[in-house]
């Protein structure tokens, strides 16, 4: 092994030093005497899911979303094979002009099977394509839950002069009124 000596350090000339300052201009002292020494990355974004939803909201606010379209597991939903699907979208959007309406609330539920059967044959006679039966959301009942909603789904299957029905929209009653498409009378 070779001992090398090491060359001795030169001190810098005043020409040097002027030189060195022109080089690097003005410094100011670092404020801490740490030094990192290593940049830190950026935050980890989670962008497609950040993209995925803000594609779902531009597709609400540009309309082509449909609350209708939308199951919550509280509507009635019924159709016969005799209506089409694009006829039936339409009557769960309220598409259908309501002819008459019926409020049931309030009523026992033999009171509002008559009231029911009378309503719907007054109109047929009068030749109504679309109504509304109100029957309530339950929250004046003992245990706030609707009472006639399962009743009037099952008497309105019941009958075939009932094509279709469907909850209403928000603002003509909810989950606490449906819509009925009632068969043209010969």
């Amino acid at each position: 092994m070779v001992d090398r000596e090491m060359a001795p350090i030169a001190e810098p000339t005043a020409e040097d030093a002027a030189l060195f300052q022109e080089a690097i201009g003005a410094v100011k002292p670092l404020r801490s005497s740490r030094v990192l020494l290593r940049h830190p990355g950026p935050l980890p974004i989670p962008s497609k899911r950040l993209a995925r939803e803000k594609g779902v909201l531009n597709e609400m606010l540009n309309g082509s979303y449909d609350p209708s379209e939308i199951e919550t597991g509280e509507e009635l939903l019924y159709r016969q094979s005799s209506i089409s699907w694009p006829q039936f979208r339409k009557l769960r959007r309220g598409c259908f002009s309501i002819q008459a309406e019926l409020d049931l609330h309030g009523m026992t539920a033999p009171l509002a099977r008559q009231a029911l059967g009378g309503f719907l044959s007054q109109c047929l006679v009068l030749r109504y394509r679309c109504v509304r039966v109100i029957h309530g959301k339950g929250n004046g009942s003992f245990n706030r839950q609707p009472v006639l909603k399962q009743k009037l789904k099952y008497w309105l299957s019941q009958r075939q002069d009932v094509l279709a029905f469907c909850s209403a929209r928000p603002v003509d009653g909810g989950t606490g009124a449906v819509y009925v498409l009632l068969k043209r009378r010969t």
